[in-house]
């Protein structure tokens, strides 16, 4: 059987080995899948639910074993691992059964039942930056709804996917209604995306991985949903507590070592102030301590692998080259870790809106600063990138911020630091994504709608 060979990112040695799917195991799940969902669509949404709230019990009770899971692979220290990686992970599968039951199966539209019924077998193709998050965005929902998951976790960190499937064994899912599938995504993901048993997918990664698996799904109509890339602009209005915005800010360019699809990477500044954004977002970010695991003082870790620490250091060489001025960081490895795909925190200012910069998702602890004159400006930069995913808008005039968020072209956006809202929905505009997460909105995209037409002298309640 072939495996995979999972990559420590504090030492570049390999630490682990899973068994990966094959096409010809995606055929056999599917199928199985398939089979036990006939049975899993038909249990009562209130079981479902409290299947997801004991999941979520088993997995607490195992934290030590889950911030092992997810800390060997991605490098993030561990100390931080709870916070960042678990907390929101038990916490959507509690919102997701609470939201379940207040979910409406059926309804009387006229003379017609209208029904909420499973939308069938579910391919669920989860990252690796949250991985143990992405998955639970996908897998609550989808069963929440009735469905049966193949669940393909990320090749570079599948080990905290077993774990959810135990957790969810234990609170009482039967056997079949969920298989975890690590393999890669030309051999599983590929298959998954494009099997014609598969009624949905649901796929969180890049924007271009994310157009080759809405094709495959586009072969067998299959409804693809898609929560993609991003490239978010925090707005600072000229009347914003800048100290304040600026720090909140740095702190999502920070945390998983900037590996978030959500990062507010653009800071739009009136030119007024631009100095003393400058100043704060370099104290911010220079502060930062990247480290190893195990230390206790980081506050991010490295990046994923060598291909994605290249990757931002070719970023970063590539904003100076454009004429963008660092004011802290720069390429290479930050002091004393020269070992670990580790990356200097970094802030650029004096931006062009234009620059690769200012318009590609980085994926790593990069900040740009681009200053703007007035707020239609800043609106026309925020929007003017082909992504929509989330955003921010500061201003000491709450109601002036509303006028300015309420215009941006965003799945989501935070005024005067507002923090995320769990059971809202989630996900983008343009080439950000499709179809949301979270709450009633991420369960009723896993069902189908059903019109059941009575005879006019029938009376229906």
């Amino acid at each position: 059987m072939e495996s995979l060979t999972l990559v420590d990112p504090c030492t570049e040695q390999p630490f682990a080995e899973v068994p990966a799917a094959t096409a010809a195991d995606v055929d056999a799940a599917v199928a199985a899948a398939a089979e036990a969902g006939a049975t899993w669509s038909r249990v009562p949404v209130a079981e479902r639910a409290q299947v997801l709230r004991r999941a979520a019990d088993e997995l607490a009770r195992r934290e030590r074993e889950l911030v092992e899971a997810v800390t060997m692979p991605l490098g993030l220290p561990r100390h931080l691992v709870p916070a960042v990686q678990l907390a929101s992970a038990l916490g959507t599968l509690r919102s997701t059964a609470d939201a379940a039951e207040r979910m409406t199966v059926e309804e009387v539209v006229g003379n017609s039942y209208v029904r909420r019924e499973p939308a069938g077998v579910v391919a669920a193709i989860a990252p690796w930056n949250y991985p143990l998050m992405q998955s639970v965005n996908k897998v609550a929902p989808a069963l929440a709804a009735g469905c049966p998951v193949l669940l393909k976790p990320s090749e570079l960190t599948p080990l905290d996917a077993f774990l959810l499937a135990e957790a969810l064994a234990a609170a009482g899912l039967p056997e079949g209604v969920l298989r975890v599938l690590p393999g890669t995504g030309p051999e599983a993901g590929r298959a998954l995306a494009g099997h014609p048993g598969v009624d949905v997918v649901s796929f969180t990664g890049s924007t271009e991985v994310g157009r080759q698996v809405a094709a495959l799904a586009a072969a067998s109509v299959s409804r693809a949903l898609l929560e993609l890339g991003g490239k978010s602009a925090s707005i600072l209005l000229d009347d914003a507590d800048v100290p304040a915005a600026v720090a909140h800010c740095a702190r999502t360019v920070i945390v998983n070592s900037g590996q978030t699809c959500t990062a507010l990477t653009r800071l739009l500044v009136p030119r007024s102030r631009l100095s003393e954004a400058e100043e704060c977002a370099a104290a911010a970010l220079s502060a930062a301590r990247p480290g190893h695991r195990d230390d206790q003082a980081a506050d991010l870790g490295p990046v994923i692998s060598a291909r994605q620490r290249d990757r931002v250091n070719g970023h970063i060489v590539a904003g100076a080259a454009a004429g963008a001025v660092a004011v802290t960081g720069g390429p290479g490895a930050p002091q004393g870790l020269d070992r670990g795909f580790y990356v200097r925190p970094t802030v650029f200012t004096r931006v062009d809106p234009q620059m690769a910069i200012a318009q590609q998702e980085i994926f790593g602890p990069v900040l740009v600063i681009i200053p703007y004159d007035g707020d239609d400006d800043a609106v026309r930069i925020a929007d003017g990138t082909p992504y929509g995913l989330s955003g921010a808008v500061w201003s000491g005039d709450v109601e002036r911020a509303l006028e300015v968020a309420r215009r941006l072209r965003t799945g989501q956006v935070s005024v005067n630091g507002g923090p995320f809202n769990p059971v809202a929905p989630f996900g983008g505009y343009k080439q950000s994504g499709i179809g949301r997460e979270k709450g009633l909105y991420g369960i009723e995209e896993f069902t189908e709608l059903k019109a059941i037409q009575m005879p006019l002298s029938e009376e229906i309640s």
